[in-house]
């Protein structure tokens, strides 16, 4: 229903099933992208001609857009970076450094690990982990433990983790943490494709978004910091366009936010492209988008729990789009290598969600990952591959 609107599946037969890797572009951004190096290819916040107040109009176009689709309080809120990747190290080396501890939860990406890592904190120095039950729910006991001993915390998790799709309440976690005097950042890279986000609502700290996961160009992201953290937060990288003076005695002062956190030439086509992504989804609406990821999860669900010697290692219940799972006695690397041969695209390994697989005793899974533009006929082939493949391995 909604593939005619991207160009990948009119040129690919491929089953494309890897969405929480990235998700596929439609044409809108596609053009959006185009029309930039076409027409008005300029850098922005520099130059006065015209090409170039077109491209920092167009670019600033997108932060209000952003502003209003997150509803933040200002535009300054909202800071363009590489994607949540970076986000998360910016914010990790110029704010959260200062604090005693950092908490996180135990199914968080790598992105969310190691940068504390680099700061040399490691679990009970400086570093406290979240525990979750046999599901891989998050365990808002224990949080409230290590908030208990260790208020006034930097709190980073994942608002939907990548390896196995569970969704964090993050409001209530926000709450508890706010209660303990602790600053919080949510992870939004799974997300945004998926849930309406209000981050006045949900009062968090900060926000990373990546683009690329919600239907937009690679290499663009953003964070929100929440007003209240401006003067606090370091600029990240320095150069050109996060200046108010310099001077070789006086030394350096920066433009106020967002600017001071923009440094050097940013991905300009990529933020342009970007507006057009939360367009598409507004049209969309989230209650379409939910709805029809969640009768496709169900499928799915249902589908694979017919095959033998699956091991599921949680159910759908609190779950998002994504579907983890391994077969006894086989290898998921070999899965994927024969599901390809088939057109089947999905994503076995870790998911760059190491300690979670050391817990649960496993290599990694194989990842099923949906968006509201798959359709049942791809899960059929999808079971029918599996089927094959189970079949090839077991002689």
């Amino acid at each position: 229903m909604y593939k005619k609107d991207f160009p990948f599946f009119s040129n690919s037969k491929t089953v494309y099933l890897d969405n929480g890797a990235t998700t596929q572009k439609p044409q809108s951004v596609i053009d959006s992208t185009l029309k930039y190096y076409n027409e008005y290819c300029s850098n922005t916040h520099r130059s006065g001609f015209g090409d170039a107040a077109r491209a920092t109009t167009e670019f600033e176009k997108t932060r209000e857009v952003l502003q209003k689709f997150i509803n933040a309080n200002k535009k300054e809120e909202i800071i363009f970076t590489s994607g949540v990747t970076q986000s998360i190290n910016f914010i990790a080396s110029s704010f959260a450094k200062k604090f005693k501890t950092v908490i996180i939860s135990s199914l968080e990406h790598h992105a969310n690990i190691v940068p504390w890592h680099m700061q040399n904190r490691t679990l009970g120095n400086g570093l406290e982990v979240v525990n979750c039950d046999s599901n891989l729910d998050f365990d808002y006991n224990h949080f409230e433990n290590l908030l208990k001993s260790n208020p006034n915390s930097f709190v980073s998790v994942a608002h939907v983790t990548n390896a196995f799709g569970v969704v964090y309440d993050i409001k209530r976690i926000v709450s508890l943490a706010h209660k303990y005097q602790s600053v919080v950042l949510i992870d939004g890279a799974q997300s945004l494709s998926s849930f309406k986000i209000d981050v006045q609502d949900i009062d968090c700290d900060f926000f990373a978004i990546s683009a690329h996961k919600t239907f937009g160009p690679t290499g663009v992201g953003a964070i929100y910091i929440k007003e209240k953290f401006f003067d606090e937060v370091e600029p990240y990288i320095t150069g050109g366009a996060v200046i108010h003076t310099v001077d070789f005695e006086k030394g350096t002062s920066f433009l106020p936010s967002p600017y001071k956190f923009e440094a050097g030439t940013q991905n300009i086509t990529g933020v342009i492209a970007f507006k057009e992504a939360l367009t598409y989804i507004e049209n969309i609406g989230y209650e379409n988008i939910n709805k029809r990821k969640d009768e496709l999860l169900v499928y799915l669900d249902n589908e694979l729990k017919k095959l033998p010697d699956i091991i599921f290692y949680n159910d759908i219940k609190n779950c998002s789009g994504s579907r983890s799972f391994n077969f006894k006695g086989i290898m998921h690397d070999d899965i994927s290598i024969l599901l390809d041969k088939m057109g089947i695209a999905l994503r076995v390994g870790h998911h760059c969600a190491m300690p979670i697989m050391n817990k649960l005793n496993i290599k990694g899974t194989i990842r099923v990952s949906l968006a509201f533009y798959n359709d049942f006929e791809d899960i059929d082939k999808l079971i029918v591959a599996l089927k094959r493949a189970l079949s090839m391995l077991k002689d």
